[in-house]
């Protein structure tokens, strides 16, 4: 793999870890700040918003701009953000740190995976893209776990200035390791916009949306079910979320393999099995050794979904594929959004802290049925393809060739 992908991969980890992280030190920043913890969550609300209009806006800006130097300039961005947030004297200014770093989220992913499947033989794209990838996977297993101890010991301030050096170590790594790409010739934003008619670009998204909003309806409340139902001190809980971590990275790496060999059939195998781990989480909730194995098991599965679900983006849009890359990034965090406040609102209405799993299931379940419409109106296209040209290869033959019989 091209060393390029490390300095994108770094990059990654960097954002990964910003993002996550608060949901650790929201008690500190709370009480810094004198807010309550509710309050304090419109840091994690603000950033995902913040993800789903940049992606697309950030894009559209950086049309006209090479992708190397785009990269760096997000990158630049990413760590104004995380300055902003360290040393912001009010909320209402840390929110802004937040929603400026989170600008970069979106673009640097979609215009990242788009380089990173560059960088290699076609067949390997959905590894590379996977590879990048992994340093998104690997903050949940060494970036959160270890901001947060160093933000409950030392000052989240400090946390949020340590994302910020990685953020410079990423913007380096790029500078120094990807090749410059020149802008694509020819692509205009009408031309990139055009991506969106088409079906299947619209239906991997909306498989993005349903399959990761399932996962992410469960991991939001997390912390009570595993607590409350499961029994487990709530020293424990980081440890859990790090097995989580543990299974992204697996699952990541596996969904890059196999998304390069049968794309279809790996989203099919993961998306249906994300949905029956859901549907079972509200039975191995209740032990201690289920709740963990499968805690795993929904980070493995849900992120063996990512790769081949940008990768089939990618193949879709195809000639544009820059904006519809990063627009589903904004798509995973549209369906994080989605899934916290169904699994909210199941949870208000008293059905229990493991009914969010039945939301996560039922998502789950959609994007599966979604994978199945996509691949049978595949299917059918290629089907009329082929019956096309035979139609036009057993054509009789035009006076000009037809053979002469004497």
């Amino acid at each position: 793999m091209p060393l390029a992908l490390l300095a994108l991969a770094i990059g990654a980890f960097g954002i990964g870890t910003t993002e996550f992280v608060i949901m650790g030190l929201l008690p500190e920043v709370a009480a810094g700040y004198g807010v309550s913890i509710p309050t304090a969550g419109l840091l994690v609300t603000g950033y995902a918003l913040g993800v789903v209009l940049g992606a697309p806006l950030m894009t559209v800006l950086g049309t006209r701009v090479p992708r190397k130097r785009m990269l760096m300039l997000l990158m630049g961005l990413f760590v104004v953000g995380n300055v902003l947030s360290a040393l912001a004297p009010a909320f209402g200014v840390m929110l802004a740190g937040r929603v400026v770093a989170s600008l970069a989220h979106g673009a640097f992913f979609g215009i990242g995976a788009v380089v990173a499947a560059g960088l290699v033989a076609p067949e390997r794209r959905a590894g590379a893209i996977a590879m990048m990838f992994t340093g998104l996977t690997v903050a949940n297993v060494v970036g959160v776990p270890l901001g947060t101890l160093i933000g409950q010991h030392l000052g989240w301030r400090v946390t949020f200035l340590i994302v910020a050096a990685l953020g410079v170590l990423g913007l380096l790594g790029i500078a120094r390791l990807v090749p410059e790409l020149p802008r694509p010739e020819g692509v205009r934003i009408r031309h990139e916009l055009a991506a969106f008619r088409n079906v299947q670009v619209l239906l991997a998204m909306a498989m993005t949306v349903f399959g990761f909003g399932g996962v992410f309806a469960a991991i939001t409340y997390i912390t009570p079910m595993l607590t409350n139902v499961a029994g487990f001190a709530d020293t424990s809980v980081t440890w859990l979320l790090v097995l989580f971590g543990l299974g992204m990275v697996a699952g990541n790496l596996v969904g890059g393999r196999f998304a390069d060999r049968a794309l279809m059939p790996m989203l099919y195998v993961s998306l249906g099995a994300l949905a029956l781990v859901l549907a079972a989480f509200t039975l191995t909730a209740h032990s201690k050794a289920g709740a963990a194995v499968t805690v795993a098991l929904i980070g493995a599965l849900g992120f063996a979904t990512v790769p081949p679900l940008q990768k089939r983006v990618l193949d879709q849009a195809s000639g544009a594929p820059t904006l519809a890359s990063a627009v589903n990034i904004g798509a995973f965090n549209l369906g994080n959004a989605l899934a916290a406040w169904l699994g909210g609102l199941v949870i208000s209405a008293g059905l229990g802290w493991t009914a969010p799993n039945w939301v996560g299931a039922a998502l789950a379940a959609s994007a599966l049925v979604l994978a199945l419409v996509s691949g049978a109106l595949e299917r059918r296209t290629v089907r009329r393809a082929a019956s096309g040209s035979r139609v036009v290869a057993g054509a009789a033959p035009s006076p000009a060739t037809a053979p002469v019989h004497h």
